[in-house]
């Protein structure tokens, strides 16, 4: 049995969380294998609708076995606050979400890091979300952090050292930190956190494919925040890309079975850094506006623009995609005209090639346009309805991306998803 990897081609905020909740009755596992409470995972049926940060999107169906994977940085505080919200709407989390010995804690002192940093840069601050997700993969990669396993095993000792590193960086800083009530609430959330199954996740994974279950891993943020591939330096700490799957978990790359790259038929991005389709005029308003696109944990205000085909192939080149999933179609269903950004113009020069360096060079997209397909499209239950103007916009993405679009979301709700024939 192969793992199954589905993960964002974007900026993040493509709606994976939904297509996790809609895929996961075909799975017996789903893992989530990277990034912090910075990313939220909204999902909605049944007239409610959910945000997950840490837990997985599985998580809603009954029987499947969640994992929080190795890659993924947790704090105890914020995974308490989501873990009893979600028990008490009648989630049974206790019996269906396990938490790897190896994920990375994050502390106290780094969301004061984290926000230290970003006050330090001052007008070429990355747009953090404050969380403490950077600094805690900072401490991973020079070997001086906290694992969830640590909690079992001297971790006041442990825990003393590494808050105490923190404090003396951010008076060199020139910060006072005070965080005793903030402290507090963390160790207190770690003996929540005791209470669930902590276990080795990689062993776990493994032998569940070797007795032929079946595992999904999600991915959180998009391909575009690669800490190696994307817009460097505005981007996210951890591998957004199909590799990180195979870090995050444990898994072997021989064992990657489908990768469900999942897109918007637009373009969205939170914080700072390049977004070379982004749109400054109303129609860059009136996108936002029709898809709600403020951040599901945040609340920040989304950049809106049109598609970017040059960034979706690059994306897909790296991530080996073998789906694609289109998601929001219906937020265009007002327009006359939709484009599609089929190359970069860089110093006079075409370019099909996403650039090393997209912050310090000046970026013309060169558009296609195609006419819109002026239909409600949120009540369609079957491909056979969409009208031919969608059908003809689909064919040209699976055209230029050389990749079938096998699922496409026509609203927020899990009805609202088409799987094609």
């Amino acid at each position: 049995m192969k793992v199954d990897v589905l993960l964002g081609l974007q900026w993040g905020d493509e709606g994976k969380g939904k297509v996790v909740d809609v895929l996961t009755p075909r799975y017996d596992v789903v893992a989530r294998f990277q990034g912090g409470p910075n990313a939220g995972h909204t999902l909605e049926f049944e007239g409610k609708k959910y945000v997950l940060r840490s837990i997985p999107s599985g998580i809603f169906q009954q029987g499947q076995t969640n994992i929080i994977g190795n890659g993924v940085v947790l704090d105890p505080v914020l995974f308490r606050e989501e873990a009893e919200a979600l028990e008490k709407s009648g989630v049974d989390l206790r019996k269906n979400l396990k938490i790897s010995k190896k994920a990375h804690l994050i502390l106290p002192t780094h969301r004061l890091l984290d926000a230290a940093n970003e006050r330090a840069k001052g007008s070429a601050k990355i747009g953090t979300t404050g969380k403490g997700i950077g600094p805690t993969y900072t401490d991973k990669i020079s070997r001086n952090g906290l694992r969830v396993g640590d909690i079992f095993n001297d971790f006041e000792a442990k825990y003393t050292k590494a808050r105490d590193l923190h404090v003396a960086r951010l008076k060199q800083m020139g910060e006072n930190p005070d965080f005793a009530e903030l402290e507090a609430k963390w160790l207190d959330s770690l003996e929540y956190l005791r209470k669930f199954d902590i276990i080795d996740s990689e062993y776990e994974i493994n032998n569940y494919l070797n007795d032929n279950k079946s595992v999904l891993c999600e991915g959180a943020q998009g391909t575009m925040l690669d800490v190696d591939f994307g817009s460097y330096p505005f981007v996210t700490s951890s591998n957004t890309v199909c590799a990180g799957a195979c870090s995050g978990l444990g898994v072997a790359p021989n064992r990657i079975g489908e990768v469900f790259g999942i897109f918007k038929a637009y373009c969205t991005r939170v914080g700072s850094g390049p977004f070379p389709t982004e749109l400054f005029d109303e129609t860059g308003k009136k996108i936002r506006d029709i898809g709600h696109e403020y951040g599901a944990v945040t609340g920040r205000e989304r950049r809106c623009g049109w598609i970017d085909l040059v960034a979706l192939k690059y994306a897909i080149m790296l991530n080996g995609v073998t789906q694609l999933i289109m998601m929001k179609s219906d937020v265009l269903d007002s327009f006359d005209e939709i484009k599609a950004c089929v190359a970069y113009e860089i110093d006079g020069k075409i370019t099909d090639r996403f650039p090393f360096d997209v912050e310090d060079v000046e970026i013309k997209p060169v558009y296609k346009t195609l006419p819109g397909w002026k239909t409600d499209m949120t009540a369609i239950k079957s491909e056979d309805e969409f009208p031919a103007a969608f059908v003809d916009y689909i064919k040209f993405l699976e055209n230029e991306l050389k990749t079938p679009i096998t699922i496409v979301s026509v609203g927020p709700d899990r009805a609202q998803t088409i799987v094609r024939k």
